[in-house]
């Protein structure tokens, strides 16, 4: 497995847990998600780059608001959209 597809499931696994509301452990985790991408996103084009930080504003903003839900799909679905598609590119 290489190393994006391990941020890709660690994102996923991140995404669970704030399903379950475990939002402490989750919000550690998605500490991690973030340090391990951001390396993979630094390499990828520019438009990606933008993407990435608008994404990480929403995140924050849902994190701040207690939205655990909505931060879960950002993780599952646009984090995970945004790093394989770019990785195809």
């Amino acid at each position: 497995m290489s190393g994006l597809e391990v941020v890709v499931e660690d994102a996923r696994g991140c995404a669970r847990l704030f399903r379950l509301g475990r939002d402490v452990e989750a919000g550690l985790a998605m500490i991690a998600v973030i340090e391990a991408a951001q390396p993979f996103v630094e390499r990828m084009p520019r438009d990606v780059q933008s993407s990435w930080g608008g994404l990480l504003g929403f995140m924050f903003n849902d994190q701040q608001t207690q939205n655990w839900l909505s931060l879960a799909d950002y993780l599952e679905y646009e984090l995970v959209d945004l790093l394989t598609a770019a990785q195809a590119v």
